[in-house]
């Protein structure tokens, strides 16, 4: 039903006719938001806008359709008003806003529409009320009387002590000399005003939110005879200073200013655009441990992926933010930008002390936290912000932290905490070689990872890349999250603890005592070369127990058959090597023997041909075992096979008398059937 309704303005246009739809241009943010409100209005009159007004303030919003359901703004509840359209008004007795508001001057008109302070302010001046009532065109963002009286005393009394200068030049800053409709007003643009030609920074957000120099416009397009008066949610002042500039003279900047010279940023800061500034102050840097924060202003690469962290691609105003987006930063991280009320919010946290500094290229709002990218982070640090602290933990006490804190290329195979839900093990002289094994000599990217790659440890082993429709694994062990890369090293968080293969699959099974009669068997079938020589082998091992559940003439039979039991063991044997990560819903894998093995998990058990497996992912350097408790057979081997077989041939032994019955337009003895039936039943 919402997507219904929030499709209602197209459906409507195309309801009018190409017209609607084609030859006209396309429609702004801030149209379409109107639009939509009068969409939902229409039900009390004509020109009615629906508006979610803030509870408890007079603030007052044209939402999208997607704001309209939640009935929220910034998090806060909100309640729906009625009123006229822009440019509309009421006639008593009649429904709705059916009369256009009456065309007047400038001056007048700016009592239409609530900025009855600003017509008082004009009054003030000798030159500026006979110019706003006399001929030409002009625009005039005014501000609301909320406006002027959220201006501080000493503002305002500098304003009002030299009505014929400082008042003058400050509402003249407010107009351009020609008309400008909201349709012409483009995210970015610069508008001259008629104030020393100062620009005013126009931004036309996505969302439908016009800001004008970061002030909110609530009420646009109010014609006039002489131009177009729009309303704005604050008084505005001329911006002189860039980004740079600011940074340069403001003294909670210190630590910041210092940063942005040595990491050689100030030339962006300081030339043409439209950003965003982040601005850590100096309580932002104090805030993190002095080593990290040397380890940064001492690197210059870290320093300036520090810094472009905290740079917005584009102008971001405030009042643009009426619900959660993410916005992308010069590093290429992505934040997630939201409000709580009256507060921004950067990831969650509410750390903007100070917003909508003007600057000629760009806004800034002072942070009170530091935002540092992944890619400024040691291995500890990124492990820090991951579920992977007992790991970590058994790494330092294996006395391998210099590794994960210093400059080298590393990459960490971090197992998840949820892992070790039997206790941290003991580290001993085997786990340190283990852990060893879990740092891979080169600092990588899973999305450049690829089957059959193998990866050099600082352990001294190789290690195999297994590249599955779901899952991408290093041995035994799957990547469980996206990989965090940092400064040196990149973090891989993994399922499970790595075993590196030990041997080729026949020392595996002669290694293993459960594997005896398998061995012999595989001995006795000459299969022993085939599993010690390179290979990419999935061995579904069964264990002395499996051989011995076997009827003792099944199982002698079968020993005493080489070629049989050759076949037998070979459709134990896949052709490729699958770790149980790699696992899904069911995979038919195919065995040497020639028929498929079907290969399936649930909750996290893996079985085969529907038996469960007893240990799975035993690696081994030319595959991979699973200890199974029965010895499977092959599909010709099965009762059930066998059966479906001998059905097959009934019928088509009965198919070939009824052609033979049709054929003959006679009745047919069946005896002969009936005899081939019973000797292939025999068999």
């Amino acid at each position: 039903m919402a997507l219904l309704v929030c499709l209602l303005p197209l459906a409507l246009a195309l309801a009018l006719g190409p017209a609607a739809t084609q030859g006209g241009p396309a429609k702004s943010p801030y149209q379409l938001v109107l639009q939509h409100s009068r969409l939902r209005g229409r039900q009390h009159g004509p020109n009615v806008c629906a508006v979610q007004k803030l509870i408890g303030t007079n603030k007052k919003y044209f939402t999208n359709c997607k704001q309209w359901y939640q009935r929220k703004i910034c998090g806060k509840s909100t309640v729906i008003s009625y009123e006229c359209c822009p440019g509309y008004e009421k006639v008593p007795g009649e429904k709705g806003c059916p009369a256009a508001l009456p065309l007047s001057n400038l001056y007048e008109t700016l009592g239409v529409v609530g900025s009855t302070t600003t017509q008082l302010y004009t009054d003030r001046t000798e030159k500026l009320r006979p110019e706003m009532e006399g001929p030409g065109s002009f625009t005039i963002f005014a501000p609301s009387n909320e406006a002027w009286a959220s201006l501080s005393a000493e503002v305002l009394d500098s304003l009002v002590s030299n009505v014929n200068i400082e008042l003058l030049n400050a509402l003249r800053y407010h107009m351009v000399n020609r008309r400008v409709l909201t349709d012409e007003l483009k995210h970015g643009m610069a508008l001259t005003s008629m104030y020393q030609n100062s620009d005013i920074k126009i931004h036309h957000y996505p969302n439908g939110i016009v800001t004008v120099n970061c002030a909110r416009l609530l009420k646009a397009d109010h014609h006039a005879t002489n131009g177009v008066v729009h309303l704005i949610d604050r008084v505005i002042s001329t911006i002189s200073n860039n980004i740079q500039q600011i940074i340069e003279i403001e003294d909670t900047f210190e630590t910041l200013r210092a940063a942005v010279a040595a990491s050689g940023l100030n030339t962006l800061l300081e030339g043409d655009g439209q950003f965003t500034l982040l601005a850590p102050t100096n309580e932002a840097f104090e805030k993190i441990p002095a080593a990290t924060l040397n380890r940064i202003l001492g690197d210059p690469e870290a320093l300036r992926d520090l810094l472009n962290n905290h740079i917005m691609k584009s102008a971001m105003c405030a009042e643009a933010i009426v619900a959660g987006l993410s916005v992308e930063t010069l590093q290429g991280t992505t934040l997630d930008v939201g409000c709580s009320g009256d507060m921004l919010t950067i990831n969650g946290k509410a750390i903007i002390s100070n917003k909508d500094i003007l600057a000629t290229n760009g806004v800034i709002h002072y942070i009170d936290e530091l935002l540092i990218p992944d890619s400024a982070k040691t291995l500890l640090e990124l492990a820090a912000e991951s579920d992977v602290s007992i790991a970590i933990d058994l790494f330092k006490q294996a006395g391998l932290s210099t590794h994960l804190s210093g400059n080298e290329q590393l990459t960490l195979l971090a197992p998840l905490n949820s892992v070790f839900k039997d206790g941290s093990p003991r580290v001993d002289a085997r786990m340190k070689v283990l852990l060893r094994n879990h740092m891979v000599k080169d600092q990588l990217a899973s999305k450049y990872l690829y089957h059959g790659q193998t990866l050099d440890t600082l352990g001294g082993k190789k290690l195999r890349v297994f590249v599955y429709r779901n899952s991408l694994c290093i041995e035994n062990s799957c990547i469980a999250a996206h990989d965090k890369r940092g400064r040196y090293g990149t973090l891989f968080t993994m399922d499970r603890v790595l075993t590196p293969p030990m041997g080729t699959v026949m020392d595996v099974l002669k290694g293993d005592n459960r594997f005896r009669m398998l061995v012999a068997a595989i001995q006795s079938a000459g299969l022993t070369e085939m599993l010690n020589r390179e290979g990419v082998y999935t061995v579904f091992a069964p264990t002395d127990e499996a051989f011995q559940a076997m009827p003792p003439g099944e199982l002698n039979k079968l020993l005493g058959n080489a070629k049989e039991l050759a076949s037998i063991l070979k459709y134990h044997i896949g052709d490729e090597i699958l770790v149980s990560g790699g696992v899904e819903a069911l995979v038919r894998l195919k065995s040497l023997q020639g028929d498929k093995l079907e290969v399936s998990s649930k909750n996290n058990v893996v079985s085969v041909n529907k038996e469960p497996v007893a240990e799975a992912d035993i690696m081994a350097t030319n595959g991979v075992v699973y200890a199974i408790s029965s010895v499977l057979q092959p599909p010709a081997n099965r009762p059930q096979e066998r059966g479906d077989e001998l059905a097959d041939s009934a019928l088509e032994i009965f198919k070939q008398a009824s052609a033979f019955s049709r054929a003959a337009h006679t009745s047919v003895k069946l005896a002969p059937v009936y005899q081939r039936l019973l000797e292939r039943m025999k068999h």
